[in-house]
C-alpha cells in the first residue's frame, strides 16, 4: 500500500466520522466549573429556522435547570450562546458542518462553513447543527462548547423532539468531569 493510497484512506475514515452524530465537546482545562450556580442565556443571533431557535432556547433552560443551575439574568455566573445551523444535506454526499464564535459581548458573532464529503442517503433529508457555548461573563472567555448534528426528513413534532434530544446530548456532557 502506497503513501498516497494510506492518505487517501485516511482523509476517507476521517470524513465518515465527522459525518456520524456524536456529541463532541472541550473546554477550558484550567477554568473551575464547580464554581457555577447561575446562567443567563445570551441574545440568539437572527436565524431562518425560528422555530427551532425557540425550541433550543427552552430546551436549553430546561437541561440547566434539571442540572440545578439557576437562571440569574442580573448576575449570573456563566452565559449560555448558540450556534445553529439549518441545511439541505447534498444530494449524493455526506456533509461536515463546522460552527464558530467570535467575541463574545452583547451578540456575539458567528461564523458558518461547510465541506462537502461522502455519499449519504436520501436527497430530501436536512441537517441541523447546534453548537452551545458557555462563556465566563467577566472576562467574556469561552470556557466550554458542545456541538451535535442530526438528519431530519420532516418537520414538526418529529423535528422538535429530535431537536430537543440533540440540545440534551450536548448539555449532558456539562458541566465536564476532570
Amino acid at each position: 500500500m502506497g503513501y498516497r493510497h494510506f492518505a487517501s484512506l485516511l482523509v476517507a475514515v476521517a470524513l465518515l466520522s465527522a459525518c456520524s452524530s456524536k456529541p463532541k465537546n472541550d473546554y477550558d482545562l484550567n477554568y473551575d466549573f464547580s464554581t457555577l450556580h447561575s446562567f443567563t442565556q445570551l441574545t440568539p443571533q437572527p436565524t431562518d429556522d425560528p422555530l427551532s431557535a425557540q425550541r433550543i432556547q427552552v430546551e436549553i433552560n430546561n437541561q440547566l435547570t434539571q442540572k440545578g443551575f439557576v437562571e440569574n439574568t442580573q448576575a449570573p455566573d456563566f452565559n449560555v450562546a448558540y450556534a445553529l445551523l439549518t441545511q439541505d444535506k447534498p444530494k449524493d454526499s455526506g456533509l461536515s458542518i463546522g460552527l464558530g464564535t467570535g467575541t463574545f459581548g452583547r451578540s456575539g458573532g458567528i461564523g458558518i462553513g461547510t465541506s462537502v464529503g461522502v455519499p449519504l442517503g436520501s436527497d430530501t433529508a436536512k441537517i441541523q447543527t447546534i453548537q452551545i457555548d458557555i462563556v465566563d461573563p467577566k472576562t467574556k472567555t469561552l470556557i466550554w462548547r458542545g456541538s451535535d448534528s442530526y438528519d431530519f426528513d420532516a418537520g414538526g413534532n418529529e423535528k422538535a423532539q429530535d431537536t430537543a434530544k440533540a440540545v440534551s446530548r450536548i448539555l449532558a456532557q456539562f458541566p465536564p468531569t476532570k
